[in-house]
C-alpha cells in the first residue's frame, strides 16, 4: 500500500508511527522529507555530512508552546524562528538544523502536516535546510500534543557581538513594540476574546540582521526578547558587562492591546516574551543609522536606554514622571509554556 494512501486511512497519529519500521517510515516521508526535502536529509545516513566555512555558531531549544496554534503562527513556526533567530543574533548566517519531534498517540496527522507547512516558510525566510531529526510517539498522556526540538548551526557573518561588549555611552534600540507574543500566548490559552487583532511577534530576524552587518553598524550585543522579555535582556546585559542600563520608559513601544491585558491582569509589558522582537545595542555614533534600518521593518523601533556607570550590574527605569526604579529579573511563573 502506497504512502500516501495508508496516511489518509490514518487520520492521527499511532504507536505504530514511532515503531521505526514501515509505519514509521511512511511518516517521515509523507511529511517531514515532503517538506524539508533537500540532498543532505534524502541520503538518510545516521548523521548528516556537513561543511561551514569559519567559525561557527550552535544552538539548541524545546518547544512546548500551548496552544500549538495561535494569531500570527504556530509551535512549527516558533521552532524554527526561535533557533534561527539565536544564530542571527550571534551575527551567523542560519545555514543547518535538526529537527525532533515528540507526538502524542492520537495527534491529527493533518495538524502535523500544517506544522511542518509553518517550518518549511521559515526555513525559506533564513535560506536554512533541516539536515537530521527525529520522531518519538508516545502514549496518549505521554506529552502534551506534540513536542519539538530544534538544534541549530550557523555561519558567523560579523565576529565579536557578546553580551559582555556593552560600554558607557552606547545606545540600546528595540526593533519593535514588545511584549505581543506573551500577551497573545496568555488570550488564546485562556479564551479570553479580544476585539483586536493582536498576533504574536513571531519572525524570522535574520533578514534584519544582516541589513545592520551589511551597512557596517558597529554592533556591541543583541539579543532577542524572548522569556523574561526585555527586562530579562537589559539585566543580562548589565550583570554579563558590569555596567548599568537606564531606560527611558515613555520611548518603550508598547501595543495598545498588549498594554491592554497588561492593565487589565496586573502584567508589565518588559516581562513578557516576545519572539520577533530583539535588542541592539550600538555606539552612539551609529544610533541614527540603526535606527533608521529598524523602522523600515517597524515603524516604531525605538531607542529606549543608555549604557551608564551609575550602578554595576543594575538596570533602571525613568519614568516619564520624574522617578526612578530598579528593574529587575522577572521572578515566579507569569505566562508558562509561551515557546
Amino acid at each position: 500500500m502506497g504512502t500516501r494512501k495508508r496516511l489518509k486511512m490514518n487520520k492521527t497519529i499511532t504507536i505504530a508511527h514511532g515503531n521505526g519500521g514501515e509505519e514509521n517510515n511512511e511518516l517521515i516521508k509523507s511529511i517531514f522529507y515532503k517538506h524539508f526535502k533537500n540532498e543532505i536529509l534524502e541520503r538518510s545516513e545516521d548523521a548528516a555530512l556537513i561543511e561551514v566555512e569559519g567559525k561557527t555558531a550552535m544552538t539548541t531549544d524545546s518547544f512546548t508552546v500551548s496552544p500549538l496554534f495561535f494569531p500570527g503562527g504556530d509551535i512549527g513556526k516558533l521552532a524554527v524562528c526561535g533557533t534561527c533567530n539565536d544564530l542571527a543574533m550571534m551575527g551567523a548566517k542560519p545555514k543547518y538544523l535538526t529537527c525532533s519531534v515528540i507526538i502524542e498517540e492520537g495527534f491529527a496527522t493533518r495538524e502535523l502536516e500544517k506544522i511542518v507547512r509553518s517550518m518549511k516558510q521559515e526555513l525559506a525566510i533564513n535560506e536554512a535546510i533541516i539536515v537530521s531529526g527525529d520522531t518519538k510517539v508516545v502514549p496518549k498522556g505521554g506529552v502534551d500534543k506534540l513536542f519539538i526540538n530544534t538544534t541549530g548551526i550557523g555561519e558567523i557573518r560579523k565576529e565579536g557581538i557578546s553580551a559582555s561588549a556593552l560600554k558607557e555611552g552606547m545606545s540600546i534600540l528595540v526593533s519593535r513594540d514588545i511584549g505581543a507574543h506573551g500577551a497573545c500566548i496568555f488570550a488564546a490559552r485562556e479564551g479570553i476574546t479580544l476585539e483586536s487583532d493582536l498576533e504574536t511577534d513571531c519572525a524570522s530576524l535574520y533578514p534584519q540582521v544582516q541589513a545592520l552587518i551589511d551597512a557596517d553598524i558597529s554592533i556591541a550585543a543583541m539579543r532577542d526578547a524572548t522569556r523574561g522579555g526585555v527586562a530579562a535582556v537589559l539585566n543580562e546585559w548589565a550583570k554579563s558587562s558590569g555596567i548599568c542600563i537606564e531606560v527611558e520608559e515613555q520611548n518603550v513601544p508598547v501595543n495598545e492591546h498588549v498594554q491592554g491585558i497588561c492593565e487589565m491582569l496586573g502584567f508589565e509589558a518588559l516581562n513578557l516574551a516576545n519572539e520577533g522582537t530583539f535588542l541592539l545595542c550600538v555606539p552612539k555614533e551609529d544610533e541614527a543609522k540603526a535606527l533608521d534600518l529598524l523602522r523600515q521593518v517597524h515603524d516604531n523601533a525605538a531607542v529606549i536606554a543608555t549604557v551608564t556607570t551609575q550602578y554595576e550590574g543594575r538596570v533602571i527605569l525613568n519614568s516619564s514622571w520624574g522617578t526612578k526604579r530598579f528593574l529587575d529579573l522577572p521572578t515566579g511563573e507569569l505566562l508558562p509554556r509561551i515557546c
